[in-house]
This record gives structure tokens, sequence and C-alpha cells, in this order.
């Protein structure tokens, strides 16, 4: 047979997303900054962790430097371009629509999802508020798992650095009646020591970890046009926290199921209902000036929290560029912080229980329409009811049971309106200019209302008057495209494919793109922050906080008045042959607090944990003899550890490098160079001095097979 015309060659699809709105969009028409990572890209990322990959966008971050390899769980929620970094975490995290946010304190726990078994991560900074509601402040991440329909097994095996090891598997078996998939992970690491060498003493031990998971799915078609599936997920971590007392624990137990239809060519919905039940511990201590030694501070032995909740969204099309989607959303969250304080002559001699229950509900609505041929606009508005009830804080003597402390707070309840207004202007196949403009809200956790804690000499006092934190964000962005020429080959005469393909109508090709420049202009105007608020330095005993030790400081979770986080972020794409291909984005970002009427000091001062610079610099080389380089710079700006900016956290650059080989046609060898340099990246500076760092440099090998 001779060869195929142009015409019937593979063709590339125009791109999709499906956060910003909830449902499959045309990337090139949403209004809001977007960044996806397939799962070839995941893989090839050169980082131990998930989370680890996603610090390929400049304005992603967890709490503090430090990523899931060695962070504490509560320090693992995730900050957008700046937003205010909190442990509570401002931006949502879903997986495949369901939230990973911890219902009691709202952090991640980025080992739950193994990247095996993902297709793709879609990351939406600052634009996800009208779809997605209360904790989506921030910007909002999603994963999404892999759906083949065919029968494919795929697994590797890592071992490298400080024992680690770890091993993967995502399997699916298609069947008369439905697909099943399976997904199982098991990891482990001996882990580093978090303080660094000048401070480092003979208490301080390598923070280790250890986690299982297991994911089940059973997909089902119900007829032509409707289909359901069931998923269970389970769960559970245990990790060292660099010290032989402190440690902490988790485990998970979740369900969803989902329903998804489209009755007519114009409508279609998807239905989603889900429930999580899971359980914290964790221990902290207090080390003394030399680290020789620690005492016990607190023993968090139990905090079970659950989450249940269900969605449903439609979308109408109405014609050819115009569509609506609207929907509901519901989620109730109760925890519960369980713990002794206050250690004795070899014991804890007081308890703490404290916690409450929240729900949420909302609808929201988003038209999009093209205005004229060229420029597209959407409008979307969201309200929001929530409800808090139930919250109380005991403190008991544990040895008479005689209560010092029973409060119970008054139930309370608001609303929020969320609207947004987007523009899409496309002048040419070249050029693309958006503007967008939302606000979005977030309620407090049930962690930063009820739980105080104590970590080494420093309290932080919980406040059950936290009020909601609102925000009014703004960006406008442009993209310029380099595409490749498309030649229109000329079919062979004769060819009886010519006769085949004349009677179908031939997709038209997209072109590959060769060069890809962007810029965004972001301001972001948060009201009511909650911020650790330094209220008292120790020693001494104060109102609040209690006693503090010399060199400790007092905290307590306040609103600030106002905070503003305005910036741009540059980026560029180079596909300069098939074999080479570099991308890099900087950003620059500005972070302040513009007004604070319970600590007037921290009037411009910078927020805690945001530098002011950052930027990566990636690269995919295809070199000859099979290999597959993918090296990445970070380089990370100056920081600051605390509201007050005296505790400076140090510019970094950390350097990666990935390499791949195809061992057969279904095994491939890979190597994962994790901060060659060894570079020093100061994770934490505490008011003794001490300091705390990340991933020191990491060599990870293993091989990786799909059948």
């Amino acid at each position: 047979m001779g060869a195929r015309p142009a015409q019937a060659q593979t063709v590339t699809l125009p791109a999709e997303v499906v956060t910003a709105s909830r449902t499959p969009q045309l990337a090139e028409q949403v209004a809001v900054s977007v960044r996806t990572f397939d799962a070839e890209t995941l893989r090839a990322t050169p980082a131990a962790t998930l989370d680890g990959a996603l610090r390929s966008v400049p304005g992603f971050s967890l709490f503090r430097r430090s990523d899931s390899f060695s962070a504490n769980p509560t320090a693992q929620g995730v900050s957008l371009r700046g937003l205010g970094p909190s442990g509570a975490s401002r931006s949502l995290v879903l997986l495949d629509g369901v939230p990973l946010n911890d219902p009691f304190g709202g952090w991640v726990a980025w080992t739950k999802v193994a990247r095996e078994n993902l297709a793709r991560i879609e990351v939406v900074p600052g634009g996800g508020a009208s779809a997605w509601g209360n904790a989506a402040l921030g910007g909002v991440v999603q994963l999404l798992t892999q759906q083949p329909s065919a029968q494919t097994t795929a697994a590797n095996a890592t071992f490298g650095d400080f024992g680690t090891r770890s091993a993967e598997v995502a399997h699916t078996q298609p069947g008369a009646l439905g697909t099943f998939d399976l997904g199982a992970q098991v990891f482990a690491t001996d882990g580093f020591t978090l303080v660094a060498p000048e401070r480092h003493g003979p208490i301080d031990v390598a923070a280790w970890s250890r986690h299982t998971l297991m994911h089940l799915r059973w997909r089902q078609p119900l007829g032509e046009k409707l289909s359901w599936s069931a998923s269970f997920r389970s769960y559970e971590e245990q990790r060292g926290n660099g010290t032989p007392y402190q440690r902490n624990g988790s485990r998970e137990r979740s369900l969803a199921v989902n329903f998804a239809g489209q009755p007519v060519d114009a409508f279609a919905w998807k239905a989603t209902a889900y429930a999580q039940d899971q359980v914290f511990s964790s221990t902290f201590s207090s080390v003394n000036a030399t680290r020789t030694a620690e005492t016990p501070a607190s023993d968090q032995f139990s905090v079970p929290s659950t989450a249940m909740g269900a969605a449903w969204t439609g979308t109408w099309k109405q014609g050819h560029d115009s569509r609506t989607s609207a929907g509901a959303d519901a989620r109730t969250t109760r925890g519960e912080t369980r713990e002794y304080f206050t250690f004795a002559a070899g014991n804890f001699t007081r308890l703490r229980v404290a916690g409450g229950k929240q729900a949420d509900l909302g609808l929201f609505a988003l038209h999009e329409q093209a205005l004229v041929p060229a420029l597209r606009g959407t409008v979307g508005v969201r309200l929001n009811s929530w409800e808090e009830a139930a919250g109380h804080r005991c403190e008991s003597d544990r040895a008479t049971g005689v209560a010092s402390r029973d409060d119970h707070y008054a139930d309370r309840d608001g609303t929020a309106f969320s609207p947004s207004l987007g523009l899409v202007w496309k002048p040419d196949a070249a050029w693309r200019l958006r503007a967008n403009t939302q606000q979005a809200f977030r309620r407090p956790t049930l962690n930063e209302l009820y739980r105080p804690f104590r970590q080494g000499a420093n309290v932080t006092e919980a406040n059950p008057a936290l009020r909601t934190e609102k925000v009014t964000t703004g960006e406008v962005g442009a993209e310029w495209i380099l595409l490749e020429k498309i030649l229109e080959a000329s079919p062979p005469k004769n060819d009886p494919d010519v006769v085949l393909l004349s009677r179908f109508p031939r997709p038209t090709p997209t072109p590959r793109r060769i060069l890809t420049l962007a810029a965004t202009a972001f301001w972001n105007d948060l009201h009511d922050a909650v911020g650790n608020v330094t209220i008292a330095r120790g020693p001494g005993t104060f109102p609040i906080v209690g006693t503090l030790a010399a060199g400790g400081l007092g905290r307590q979770r306040l609103n600030l008045d106002r905070t503003r986080t305005q910036g741009v972020e540059l980026s560029a794409t180079w596909n300069a042959t098939t074999a080479f291909s570099f991308n890099a984005a900087v950003l620059f970002n500005d972070a302040t607090v513009r007004r604070a009427t319970v600590a007037p000091a921290l009037v411009g001062k910078q927020v805690a944990q945001v530098p002011r610079r950052s930027a990566t610099l990636g690269a995919t080389w295809r070199a000859p003899g099979q290999l597959t380089f993918t090296p990445r710079v970070r380089w990370i700006g100056r920081q600051f550890e605390d509201d007050e900016n005296a505790l400076v956290l140090g510019e970094v650059v950390v350097a990666d490098l990935g390499v791949t080989r195809p061992l057969t046609k279904r095994l491939t060898l890979f190597l994962t160079l994790e901060n060659l340099t060894a570079a020093r990246v100061e994770t934490g500076r505490s008011a003794d001095g001490v300091v705390n760092v990340g991933t020191p440099r990491l060599l990870l090998g293993g091989v990786r097979g799909a059948w």
C-alpha cells in the first residue's frame, strides 16, 4: 500500500482543560492562567516527590521550602503566587474532583497520590473561585488519574540514597460488564537530619517516613449516554520528624461515586458524592540549647476527622460559540484534636479536647459567549452559605479530671458572593490576550479556630473569632506563539486511500508550537488574612500564650486587615528540534502587609514565606544512544521565616537532573539526581539561631515497565 496522504496521519487535537470551569473547555478559550503537566512530563521531572515535580511552576510552593520527602504534613499547605502561605493551604487540591485538603487542618498529604497512576495535573493560580468556592481562594490544583479502556499494566521500582525504596503498580482490566482499575504504592526512606550542621546535636536524628496506599475503582457504562464509577482509597503513613520523640501518623479511608451522562448533544451532566474518614496523630517536643536532650511538649494522640460531600454540574451548549455551566456542591467536615500537654515529673498532666464541625453549600453559574469572532467573554457568579457549630475547647487535669477550661462557642454562619469576569482576545493565530478579575473567600479551618500548638520554645494560640478571608484578584496576560508551518502533501494518484478518505471529513492538524512566550501581570488584595502574629517574647508569663522560655515567641492566629500580593510572571517554551526543547519561567512577587490593626508594626513588612523572586529553567535532550536528559534549575530568592521579617532564609539555586534509557520495548531505566550540587536549602530558622534545611544531594534510580 502506498504512503498515506498528510490528512490521514495522526492528528493532534487542541488542548483541553477541565479545572477552570469544572467542565472540559479548550485551553485557548480560558481567561485565567493554566499550567498543565501530562503523564510523560510528570515521570520525567527530576524530583523525588509529586509536589517536588510541581515546583517547576515558580508560583507553586508548600508552606515551607521543604517538600513532602521530609516535611511534616501540617506544613504541606499549598501556596500559589505567594498569596499568604499557610500550613492550612489557601489553595484547593483535588483528585478527580474530590478535595484532598485535610478536613481538620486544610493541609495536603501529597504522598496520598502515586505519580504512576496520574494522567495529568492542572494548576490554576487565582482562577478557581467561581467554580470551586471555599478553599480555592489562592487557586486550584487538580490531579487527574488515568482511565484507559484497554488492558494495561504499569509498574516501577526505585532505590536510592538514605535508604529510599519504593514500588508502584497500576493495572486496568476490562471485563464484560465494566472496567476494573487497581493502583498501589509502598514507600520508605530512612531520611536525613533536618538541622543544619553548625547546630546539629546528639538529639537530632534522620526524618524517616513510610507510607502505603491503594486505589480500587470500578467503571461501568449504563447505556450509550450514561456511565458510573465507584472508587475506594486506603492510605497509611508514619513519619519521624527529626528527633527521637517527634513523630506523626496518618490513616485515611475514602469512597467516591461518580455518574456522567449526555442525554442530548447540547447537554451533559456529571455528579459526584464522596466520604472521607481519617485519623492523625503527632508528638512535639522542646529541645535544649545544646541540642543534647528534648522534653515532650505535647502528645496529639488522636485527631479523628470526617468529610462528606456531593456536587452536580450541568453544561448547556447554545450554538457553536456559547455555553453555560451551572451546578451545586455541598461539603461537611467534623474534626477534633485530643492531646496531652504540660509535661512534668515524667508525665503529661493535662488533657485538651478541641474541635467542631463546618458545613458549606454553594451554587454557581458560568456563561461563555463569543462576543465577536476574535473576542470571547466569560461571566461567573457563585453564592456560598456556610455554618460552624459545636465549637469547643476543653482542658482538664488528667489525675483529677477537674476542668480548667470548658469553652463552648456560639454557632456561626454567613454567606459569600464570588463573581468573576474574563475576556480572551485572539486577533490572529500567533497572539492570545486575556484578562480576568474575581472575588473569592476562605473560612478558617477547625485547626486554626480551635487548636493551639507548641513547636520547640514557640507557642501559637488558636482563635475561635477569626473572620472570613476575602480576596479580590485581577490578572492580564499575553501569549505569542510561533507555529510550525504544515506543508500539505499531495497524495499519490490512484492511491486507494484517497477514495476512502474523501468520504469522511478530514481533520485539520494542529501545528506544533516552536516557540511560546507568555507574560502575566497579577494583583491580589487579601482582606482579613489569617496570620500567626507575634504578641509576646520570652522569658516570662503572658496573657493568651502563657509561659515562654528564653528565646521563645508567643503568637496568635489573628486577622490582618489587608495584604497585597502583586507581580509579573514570564515564561518561555522553545522546541528547538525534535531532540531539544527548553522551558523557563520567572516570577517577580511583592507580597506585603498593607494594614494591620492588631499589629501596626507589620505594615510594610513582607508576608512570611514569600520570596520576591523565583525562577525555573528546564530542558529535554533526546541524545544519541536512546538516552534522554531532563535537567532542571530552580532559583528561590530570599524570604522571611516570620511575620516581623527578623528571620531571613537565604536565596538558593538548586539543580536537578533526570536521565532515562529504554532497556527493552517495555522496560525503561531511570535516574534522578536531586540537588546535585548539594546546595543548602534553608527551610526554617528559629529565634535562637537554629536553621532547618531541606533535601541534600539525593540520587534515586530504578526501572519502569508498561505492558
